[in-house]
């Protein structure tokens, strides 16, 4: 997979952190990384998880971080020939750095290989001031080196652009994202722990005040937060400027895993992934709207027409029935997400859709259609004679936003009924309900409760890594043929 040796006249910095981080012998290295993604839950809501654009992931001691740092790993495995080229970020600990240092070496080397270093991509950053270069700031730092076995494990092959953080300003960092954003080829990862050092409860309280802050974009971080607090700063203000929607894959401390309790570090692991800007785009609502407004219609009728008749041709293509015209729009090239919705004299007859927009709204509208229709697992297929009598209710959504809760009070007393869409996720399980849904489930306990049921998890659980988002729907409505 990767070159290994050193060709004459070509540079590569060697492992300095092997045998100590991590294995050094390459059998025992690639055993150790592959029992850690096996133990990541692989559970049926994955699927809905668009590919990541960033990842945060912590830089300890495999034995202490390895198994968080799988958790961001593991969901890359879809995307192995998509990523050809990996930014890596992350702070310095060893030598004094005044902004971005750049080595001029040709590669990196690992027991499992050599990882080339992408030169032209460090060349178009030659004119930012805030870029050095420094092969002494990388030639003992294990915050980037720690990241390539697994990226070597789970990547095809790759070409890297590393970054080792010094003094610099979240300013300074996103306008060097900036230049290497790139496009599906291109994965940044920013390497950094959270808090050094404290008991394990305070630890727990500290790391999930900081979680939250990186949830919602905070740039104001200190390195008593986070070691790598200037390099998630920067990446938190590039995210939102390219409306990426971060998520929480898991949150747990070096007492959670090999060490003892009474000093611990803490780690977390991170995916920014596509769907803010475009969701807000087709479904937001204007910030004046009252909460109890009936999504779409003081909004835009048109948009619902199209959407209706896209979803009702595509189940009548599947049925071989007479298709009907359809009303043009021009929402519909823009990336959304849906929600179809059909009943049948006032039951459910089917429901399915996306949260994320990685497609074409009227694409989006289509697919959900045909798999509300044929593919909900419960109920049976749609069948012609029923067509005519199905209600196709299509709902569009916004960008899912994190609620800031410490306990499952805080997130039942942040909920709103009847406004808000739910998604409730604990590391890797996850579900959601549409706002519709608070029309049968009013109270919020039965609500979260059954939400909980359906991500797979107890009705009574709760644990200080769930993480709760709402977001808000237009609702476009049809009643039979």
């Amino acid at each position: 997979m990767f070159e290994t040796g050193h060709a004459a006249g070509f540079a590569a910095r060697p492992a300095a952190v092997a045998g100590m981080f991590y294995p050094d012998e390459p059998a025992q290295l690639s055993e150790q990384i592959a029992g850690y993604l096996s133990q990541v839950p692989r559970v049926a809501q994955d699927a809905w998880a668009p590919a990541p654009k960033v990842l945060v992931v912590p830089h300890a001691g495999y034995v202490y971080s390895g198994p968080v740092a799988a958790c961001a790993y593991a969901r890359l495995a879809r995307w192995a020939d998509r990523f050809t080229r990996v930014v890596l970020l992350g702070p310095t600990h060893r030598v004094a750095v005044n902004g971005l240092a750049v080595p001029q070496t040709d590669a990196f080397d690992t027991p499992l290989g050599r990882v080339p270093i992408d030169r032209a991509a460090l060349s178009a950053l030659a004119d930012l001031p805030q870029i050095v270069r420094s092969d002494a700031a990388h030639a003992s730092e294990h915050s980037l080196e720690v990241q390539l076995p697994f990226l070597q494990t789970v990547l095809r092959a790759f070409t890297l652009v590393p970054l080792a953080v010094g003094r610099a300003s979240a300013h300074e960092v996103a306008q060097v994202l900036e230049r290497l954003w790139g496009g599906d080829e291109t994965l940044i990862v920013i390497s950094s722990d959270l808090s050094h050092y404290l008991p394990y409860s305070r630890a727990q309280s500290a790391d999930r005040a900081t979680v939250a802050r990186i949830l919602q974009f905070d740039e104001t971080l200190g390195h008593d937060d986070a070691c790598g607090a200037t390099p998630l700063a920067g990446a938190a203000r590039a995210a939102r400027a390219h409306g990426l929607v971060p998520r929480l894959l898991d949150l747990r401390n070096s007492g959670d895993t090999a060490g003892d309790r009474s000093r611990v570090v803490g780690y977390c692991a991170i995916a920014y992934e596509p769907g803010a800007a475009a969701l807000q785009s087709v479904g937001s609502r204007d910030a004046h709207e009252a909460p109890g407004d009936t999504p779409g219609d003081d909004g835009d009728p048109a948009l619902g027409a199209a959407l209706i008749s896209r979803a009702r041709n595509a189940m009548a293509a599947a049925l071989r029935l007479p298709l009907r015209s359809e009303p043009d729009h021009p929402l519909l090239r823009r990336h959304g997400a849906t929600f179809v919705s059909l009943h049948h004299q006032g039951a459910l007859r089917g429901c399915v859709g996306r949260l994320e927009a990685t497609r074409p709204l009227e694409d989006d509208v289509r697919s959900n259609a045909v798999a509300a229709a044929f593919q909900d697992p419960r109920f049976a297929p749609v069948q012609q004679a029923e067509y005519a009598s199905l209600e196709v209710e299509v709902s569009v959504l916004e960008a899912p936003q994190p609620i800031i809760v410490r306990s499952e009070a805080e997130a039942l007393a942040a909920a709103r009924p009847g406004v808000d869409g739910i998604v409730l996720q604990w590391r890797e399980q996850r579900a959601t309900f549409l706002p519709q849904v608070w029309e049968q489930l009013p109270d919020p306990q039965a609500f979260f409760a059954a939400l909980k049921r359906k991500a797979g998890l107890a009705p009574g659980f709760w644990a200080q890594d769930v993480q709760v988002s709402r977001y808000r729907v237009r609702r476009f409505e049809e009643s039979g043929q």
